[in-house]
């Protein structure tokens, strides 16, 4: 039976002489196993594994003493890693480096999974970055994890022992990358707390400066760094810090606040000097007058430095009297110095409103003092709008002439185009509100009103000329040249007689006498008519020459009437 199974051997059978052959012991191919150096030939060391082949490996895997020569001797037991039972020649393949390598990658996973440090040597530079060496493992050291700032020379830390923190690992990639940083960061934390554990707001401390940025300076306090705002550098406008300090520069500063969530330092500096706001309200009454400086202009302004570190605000609605919807800008400009008034301080919001108009005349002021109401002035006709006319006076001011103002005779639109701009016109001043800036002028007064006075009466004689002729009547206009009156003569006051009521006999141009009918001042209008001055002729010619009763004629009496007329004519 036990023949049988010799000569036929199971795939059991074979596993039995297998392990008989290993000598029962388990050697797994991967695996980092000991052996012990039974000899050493040439540059190689002969290590017996346990197998029945040995394994060959470099000696100078086992390292080198100081004076180079190696340190590996026959007897020494070590530890290598078997890739292979077995290989073409009947060796067992087998490495010391990939040995500390398994055993570096055991050791640092039971580090990297208690979050704590591992020392290690940057020994060389690739792309992104640098390889560390982990004490048998390679690792990747990005460069922005080589130090908190950029580090333009690494050479003083290349081959350095030191402390590295894992950020990541990826065995079967054979990928650890990690950080220098986080290690420099942890360290800086820890000393910032003990250090910001030292300090106390209000505490007034020196410093260098370190660095200098558009919105402050660092501040190193002997070890920390502190920020020093721009705006607590001085009480006065500091437009750039480096206007004040540069590094390098010790300073003596307060410390304003510190946060103890983030740990950031505020400092200052101008809470060492007396603040100038301080009684400003004393300083700078309302109304009073003075010189300042400018230093900043805006769209709604321009700041005025009274003094270091007291500014005021003159609003735009402040700067001129005349220059209206103007950028500022072009009325001062930076470092100009100025006379300013006073308008309103309030100490608490730390504001004083300044007026730079008001240091001046008042142009309205001046005007009237100059042209009293009534007065007559001249000027250019500046705009024409669709409610009158703007005439350019004196200190590049402006009056107005209403529509109603333009002509006696004429309507307001009509009158309006007999002006163009640019055109220079006389004018009698009507008013002068210097409070709302506003000049009332009127041109038609200078022509006098000729509804003024006794003017036109009911029942007088007027010699009137014919403007236009209708269908339905004839316009007319009378009175003085320069200011005459217009009234239109209906078709049945052409006269007394219908046949000779039509308006087609007269003709632009001609002159007749009509009898003012009606006369309305408030209305501003007179009515005329030729047949009630030719009945009035009648009347008088039949009081004075008889009636038609007595026996003469009405022709004879209108003739003898009409030749009388001739002869005082």
């Amino acid at each position: 039976m036990a023949d049988d199974m010799s000569l036929n051997p199971t795939r059991d059978d074979f596993s039995a002489l297998l392990d008989e052959s290993l000598g029962g012991r388990d050697f797994m191919e991967g695996s980092v196993v000991h052996g012990k150096v039974v000899g050493i030939e040439k540059d190689f060391a002969i290590i017996d594994v346990g197998l029945k082949t040995e394994g060959r490996v470099a000696v100078r895997e086992f390292g080198v003493d100081e004076n180079g020569k190696p340190t590996l001797k026959v007897g020494d037991t070590v530890e290598v890693f078997l890739e292979r039972l077995e290989n073409a020649m009947g060796e067992a393949v087998i490495s010391r480096e990939k040995a500390r390598r398994e055993e570096a990658w055991t050791r640092l996973e039971g580090v990297f999974e208690l979050n704590e440090p591992v020392m290690g040597a940057i020994v060389g530079r690739v792309k992104g970055g640098f390889t560390v060496d982990l004490g048998g493992a390679s690792a990747f050291l990005p460069g922005s994890q080589v130090d908190i700032r950029p580090v333009r020379d690494v050479g003083p830390l290349m081959g350095k022992e030191q402390p590295f923190a894992i950020l990541k690992m990826d065995r079967p990639r054979g990928n650890i990358v990690v950080s220098r940083r986080a290690i420099l960061e942890e360290a800086r934390a820890e000393q910032r707390t003990e250090l910001v554990a030292q300090l106390a707001e209000g505490e007034v401390r020196e410093g260098v400066v370190k660095n200098i940025t558009d919105y402050g300076a660092f501040v190193d306090l002997g070890g920390i760094d502190g920020l020093l705002h721009v705006t607590d550098m001085s009480w006065k406008r500091v437009n750039h810090p480096s206007q004040v300090l540069a590094v390098g520069d010790t300073v003596k500063v307060q410390i304003v606040k510190i946060n103890p969530d983030t740990q950031r330092i505020s400092l200052g500096m101008k809470q060492l000097q007396s603040d100038p706001w301080d009684g400003v309200e004393a300083k700078y009454p309302v109304g009073a007058k003075y010189t300042g400086r400018i230093t900043n202009i805006t769209d709604y302004g321009a700041f005025v430095e009274l003094e270091p570190g007291v500014e005021g605000l003159v609003h735009v609605s402040e700067m001129s009297w005349t220059k209206k919807n103007v950028h500022p800008g072009k009325i001062v400009s930076t470092s100009q110095e100025v006379d300013v008034i006073v308008l309103d301080v309030d100490a608490s919001k730390r504001r004083v409103s300044l007026g730079l108009k008001q240091a001046q005349d008042n142009p309205w002021d001046a005007f009237l003092a100059n042209h009293p109401i009534g007065s007559t002035v001249e000027g250019e006709v500046k705009n024409a709008t669709e409610f009158g006319l703007f005439i350019g006076l004196d200190n590049d001011i402006d009056g107005m002439v209403h529509l109603s103002d333009l002509d006696w005779a004429s309507s307001g639109e009509e009158a309006l185009g007999k002006f163009n701009k640019g055109d220079i016109v006389k004018a009698q001043v009507l008013d002068v509100d210097v409070e709302k800036e506003r000049i009332s002028l009127g041109i038609k007064q200078l022509a006098g009103d000729p509804m003024a006075g006794d003017g036109f009466r009911r029942g007088q004689t007027v010699t009137v000329t014919v403007t236009e002729v209708t269908s339905g009547g004839i316009e007319v206009k009378f009175g003085e040249d320069d200011a005459p009156m217009t009234a239109f003569i209906r078709k049945s006051d052409l006269s007394r007689d219908r046949q000779e009521q039509r308006p087609e006999r007269f003709a632009v141009g001609d002159r007749v006498d009509a009898m003012v009918t009606t006369v309305d001042k408030a209305a501003r209008r007179v009515s005329v008519s030729i047949k009630a001055l030719e009945m009035a002729d009648e009347k008088d010619a039949i009081e004075q020459f008889g009636s038609s009763d007595s026996g003469a004629s009405l022709g004879d009496i209108l003739g003898a009437a009409l030749r009388e007329k001739a002869q005082k004519d």
